[in-house]
């Protein structure tokens, strides 16, 4: 068995969602896992591998997921580290690549993360605050954009290599 911790930062609950279902694939695996809003992680100190999600607004990674990996840079540099990110909303979401924000593409580099992969998200225009969100959530772009499916594959993909790569 192998302890992953899987972190997740967001607004209104659809990253975690996400980090759920990822948490529930790797669990399914064998893996002991800790889901954790990426705001009450100190460190990661315990875990031998650490996936990080955040929500994606206006092309900026939430500052808890950005603060969870800064302060850990050195710890994450020995660990398997795997990060994702949501938010592409409306029609093609679910194929749409979102590349890092620079600071958190300089961060993915210096602990060696695997590559990024983006989600779609939802925007639910019960949850959006803020007049440009409201905007948005009146046109094509309001509704869920994950792909459960697509998802679940991903995560089985990180239990797997978590497996592999990981002396138990």
């Amino acid at each position: 068995m192998t302890a992953v911790l899987v972190a997740h930062a967001g607004k209104n609950g659809g990253t975690r969602e996400i980090a759920e279902v990822v948490s529930e694939e790797l669990h399914a695996l064998g893996h002991t896992v800790d889901t954790r809003d990426a705001a009450d992680v100190a460190d990661v100190a315990g875990y031998a591998a650490v996936v990080v999600g955040s929500a994606l607004y206006y092309s900026r990674w939430r500052p808890s997921a950005v603060r969870l990996l800064e302060r850990n840079v050195e710890a994450l540099r020995e660990r398997q580290v795997w990060l994702f990110h949501s938010g592409p909303c409306g029609p093609g979401a679910s194929l749409v690549h979102v590349s890092l924000p620079a600071s958190v593409a300089l961060l993915a580099a210096s602990i060696d993360a695997e590559r990024t992969t983006t989600f779609g998200g939802r925007l639910d225009p019960a949850l959006v605050r803020g007049i440009l969100p409201r905007l948005m959530a009146r046109g094509s772009r309001a509704g869920d954009f994950r792909d459960w499916a697509r998802i679940r594959t991903w995560a089985r993909d990180v239990g797997h290599h978590v497996s592999s790569h990981v002396s138990l």
